[in-house]
């Protein structure tokens, strides 16, 4: 697997040279684009949820919501779920911490298939898992990638990305919507 692993971080032949002589490749650039992109949108959707911005409900409207949904007291659960979609999301975007901010973001994810999408099929027409399952995979795949050169994870050894980190993110992911779901 060493070998394979070298091999898929190689820079490519299509790299480009900026000034210092550093190579950036397109892979740098798209892993930057897709951790910016994702971990910001959904930041903003964990704003939603915490700080009623960005045509948000705000906390204790959304806490009224999960109430709703069985998890009592409403707010701390909203709290939770909005607090782990803001800095799991932040994580992400800045590459810092990310198999840690992947885990958040599928924790909440697992929660909302469990609890509210999973009754109605696949497609988000229908109001089914897709969008969960986008998210969910879209998060795990940057924790087993890597959060890429640009990325504040960069000195880390888990800022390399791979197959432990993949597992931390999806096992403390599942553990912590385990717990969730069991109280």
């Amino acid at each position: 697997m060493k070998f394979i692993d070298e091999k898929l971080r190689a820079p490519p032949q299509q790299a480009a040279r900026v000034p210092g002589g550093t190579v950036v490749s397109a892979g740098d650039c798209g892993v930057l684009l897709v951790r910016i992109t994702f971990g910001l949108l959904m930041t903003g959707h964990g704003a939603q949820k915490l700080f009623g911005i960005l045509g948000g409900e705000g906390l204790d409207a959304t806490g009224r919501g999960f109430a709703a949904l069985g998890y009592r007291p409403g707010v701390v659960y909203a709290a939770i779920g909005g607090g782990s979609e803001f800095l799991g999301g932040l994580g992400l975007a800045l590459g810092l911490f990310t198999p840690l901010a992947a885990a958040a973001l599928i924790g909440v994810m697992i929660n909302a298939m469990a609890t509210v999408t999973a009754a109605h099929g696949l497609w988000e027409t229908e109001g089914g898992v897709e969008y969960n399952v986008c998210i969910a995979v879209v998060a795990l795949a940057v924790a087993a990638i890597g959060p890429g050169r640009f990325a504040l994870d960069r000195p880390f050894r888990w800022g390399r990305g791979g197959w432990p980190e993949a597992a931390f993110a999806l096992f403390v992911g599942g553990i912590g919507a385990a717990i969730v779901l069991s109280l």
